[in-house]
């Protein structure tokens, strides 16, 4: 598997490649279509910068997320994007049956060959009321522990490889490599890239030990991040597709023109989140709202304590941050994430992170 299909292009004075995680959000006063036109326009004016991948999450029973059919919204911003790969960031295995996922993720290369990223997480993505409804099941934490296996048979569905006498032996993922075997076939053996994703050190370890790309949620779980890219570098072992680690960290990162609008924005992403740990998740809240919203003292320790792990403010603070944050890690790559209420104040600030890094133009 060609390396570039992993490592991106450093452009400009970023320190690594620059990309994107998109959730979809849904700001109060606004639809999901609303959010899913944004969407649109953010692959196209970040691939038209110079980012290097754009990746969607799933989640579930968020009102204030729109993201919880990954595929169906690649498929979408394939058909809008020429070069951005495009990805999961990610598509949490334990509620999908793997051939489910290798079909989709193999139509989506059929549809952007070359392009297409298929980050997997172990975590169910929602409440466990919800997960169970998607996995008709209450053993969640099974699920959990059988990540492993799943991904064996996903990546088994995605080459066709199943040995003889394997009760899938003879089931193949369409799109997939078995077009290319049968007579008259021309269909390309490629397949997605797989990519590991955690917040904890479980799947930092397991994707050191099988040689895949590691992405860590440094957005909602920065404690953790220095040891689990510790422990993926540890445990590597060069592989097909990797010889030497890779890692990317999600970073929550909002650049506006106006440091006092920034700070808005980042006390109405704390009231946010703050309302989806007590239970009770919403539309993304206008900051107006949060300036009327009485934070208790335990709220408030809250949201300072979130808020420190958004770099925001001017460009140049952005830009700084961003610069201290992959020195400080290492990372191979910064996967940026900025929540806003307005989809416009998104696409500003990816387009002051593009200027502050002198990134190509539009």
């Amino acid at each position: 598997m060609p390396a570039d299909e992993i490592r991106g292009a450093v452009h400009g004075t970023a320190p690594v490649p620059l990309s994107v995680l998109d959730l979809v959000t849904v700001g109060a006063g606004s639809t999901a279509s609303d959010a899913l036109r944004t969407s649109v326009e953010l692959a196209r004016l970040t691939e038209a910068r110079g980012f290097h991948r754009y990746w969607v999450a799933e989640h579930h029973s968020m009102p204030g997320v729109a993201s919880s059919s990954p595929a169906v919204i690649l498929a979408n911003l394939a058909a809008h994007t020429d070069r951005i790969r495009l990805g999961s960031g990610g598509v949490m295995l334990p509620n999908h049956a793997p051939l489910v996922i290798a079909e989709q993720f193999g139509t989506l290369e059929a549809m952007a060959p070359g392009r297409i990223d298929l980050g997997l997480g172990r975590a169910p993505g929602t409440d466990g009321a919800t997960a169970a409804a998607l996995r008709r099941s209450d053993t969640l934490n099974e699920g959990a522990d059988d990540f492993p296996q799943q991904l064996a048979e996903l990546t088994r569905f995605l080459d066709d490889d199943f040995p003889d006498g394997h009760p899938y032996a003879r089931i193949h993922a369409i799109p997939g490599p078995v077009q290319g075997s049968t007579p008259g076939g021309v269909q390309s053996a490629h397949r997605p890239v797989v990519w590991l994703l955690g917040s904890s050190g479980f799947s930092a370890r397991l994707a050191g030990m099988l040689g895949l790309p590691f992405a860590f949620a440094h957005h909602f779980s920065a404690q953790n991040t220095i040891p689990a890219l510790d422990l993926y570098r540890e445990t590597f072992r060069p592989s097909e597709v990797l010889t030497e680690p890779y890692a990317l960290i999600g970073v929550s990162a909002l650049a506006t023109d106006d440091e006092a609008e920034a700070a808005r924005q980042v006390r109405a992403t704390a009231l946010n989140m703050l309302r989806l740990r007590m239970g009770r998740p919403g539309l993304f809240p206008d900051p107006e709202d949060a300036a009327r919203h009485e934070f208790s003292p335990m709220e408030e320790e809250f949201a300072a304590s979130f808020t420190r792990n958004i770099v925001h403010g001017t460009t140049d603070e952005v830009r700084a941050g961003l610069d201290d944050l992959q020195k400080r890690t290492g990372a191979d790559e910064l996967m940026l994430t900025s929540h806003a209420h307005r989809g416009e104040l998104r696409l500003r600030s990816y387009e002051l992170i593009a200027d502050a890094y002198g990134l190509p133009a539009a």
